[in-house]
């Protein structure tokens, strides 16, 4: 009878750890949850505040916190799909008119660049602007923007080194003139081309898309996983000649917003044609990035994971962001430890950059919502800085976690 009853008693407590951990857990979730309504609610107030300082025409860059001073690009620049984009997902958010008012604005100045044949970089323009206009309200001039800027953008294409061109020219002189430079940036822009495809039904865009990520995987990557910025082929051949880190310390280094522009490009390339390939170089990149020695315990990681300096080197909350939003998709395409750990590691990532270190009063840092991003160090541009990426793919992370879990 003591025996069954001392069973009980253990059973009862057991079952109680149980309820309290699931209680702790939830509460924890609830908490990030609250957080991210009230970051949204504040970044509306930034952004509302950003768009009473620039005039038509102009894109805001950053943010110089010494002379005051918001600098802007035109239409032109890489960046410039970012601001409108992370208008129009802020809206989604949390129901703001005014700024997708803003967007439209600012959309209407943007199309022009569709026609653009001299940047790689339409995916950014085009698709984090009009694309997501589009998925949130379908519109027939979006959609022949989104596709002439495909066509655009496979203008770039070369068949031979099976690779989009990136740069018109390499930075330095380790190729000559019959160079193609493709730098790992470019994977993010790959989007639009399978977007071109599933609505034209054209193979041609999914294609060059295809080819571009598998001739990345072949050259750009390490044996570790981590990739070197730009890799330079002869064009005659399609052979890699010279393989280098442009942004980064030094070419062997791993440049953090590097690796997480092949994180996420990889993981969106799994989702649009779901070749286990992909998801499998996703998965490599992002073990890299988590298990890195030089990885800080928030995962908001240093500019470069070899920068000199570490621990005392600058962090980039722009990689942080990226690597955020990333690992919370590619978690939903993986199993088991993966899962829950990518899971874990994004929701620390958030719970970091939604603290005061990273977010700013209403009204400060220019209008922007994030802190301490890092552009370019070795050409000391941008340096602890808000940058419009950082911004757009915070608030794409913190929408991605609410939606996972409602």
């Amino acid at each position: 009878m003591k025996t069954k009853l001392l069973f009980l008693l253990i059973t009862i407590c057991c079952l109680s750890c149980k309820q309290g951990t699931k209680k702790q857990t939830s509460s924890t979730e609830d908490t990030l949850s609250a957080t991210i309504d009230s970051t949204l609610l504040t970044a509306v107030k930034q952004y509302k505040f950003l768009a009473k300082q620039i005039d038509s025409g102009q894109y805001p860059k950053t943010y110089h916190a010494k002379e005051d001073r918001l600098e802007t690009s035109n239409s032109g620049w890489w960046c410039s799909g970012f601001y409108p984009g992370t208008l129009l997902y802020l809206d989604e958010a949390v129901n703001a008119p005014d700024l997708k008012q803003e967007a439209q604005r600012v959309l209407e100045d943007l199309k022009k660049e569709q026609s653009n044949t001299s940047t790689h970089d339409l995916g950014f323009m085009m698709y984090c602007s009009f694309g997501n206009a589009n998925r949130l309200e379908k519109n027939p001039e979006y959609e022949k923007i989104l596709l002439n800027s495909a066509k655009s953008l496979s203008t770039r294409y070369n068949d031979t080194v099976k690779a989009i061109r990136s740069w018109d020219s390499a930075p330095w002189n380790k190729a000559g003139d019959d160079d193609l430079v493709v730098i790992i940036d470019n994977m993010m822009n790959l989007e639009l081309l399978f977007w071109a495809t599933k609505f034209s039904g054209d193979s041609t865009y999914y294609d060059i898309a295809v080819n571009h990520a598998n001739t990345t995987i072949k050259n750009h990557f390490r044996s570790d996983y981590s990739s070197y910025h730009e890799v330079i082929y002869k064009e005659e051949n399609g052979e890699a000649r010279a393989k280098i880190t442009n942004q980064g310390t030094a070419d062997e280094s791993a440049w953090a917003r590097g690796q997480a522009w092949g994180l996420y490009g990889y993981t969106a390339t799994y989702r649009e044609t779901k070749d286990k390939k992909y998801l499998e170089q996703a998965q490599h990149i992002a073990d890299f990035l988590i298990n890195h020695p030089n990885m800080p315990k928030d995962y908001i990681p240093y500019w470069d994971f070899n920068a000199p300096g570490i621990p005392d080197a600058l962090r980039d909350s722009s990689a942080a962001s990226i690597i955020a939003s990333a690992l919370l998709e590619l978690s939903s395409y993986s199993e088991g430890d993966k899962k829950e750990n990518y899971q874990t590691i994004a929701k620390t990532i958030l719970e970091k950059l939604l603290s005061d270190e990273y977010l700013p009063k209403v009204g400060e840092n220019g209008g922007f919502i994030l802190k301490h991003g890092v552009g370019n160090m070795p050409n000391k541009t941008e340096v602890d800085t808000p940058l419009s990426y950082g911004d757009y793919y915070l608030v794409e992370a913190m929408i991605r976690y609410k939606e996972m879990n409602q």
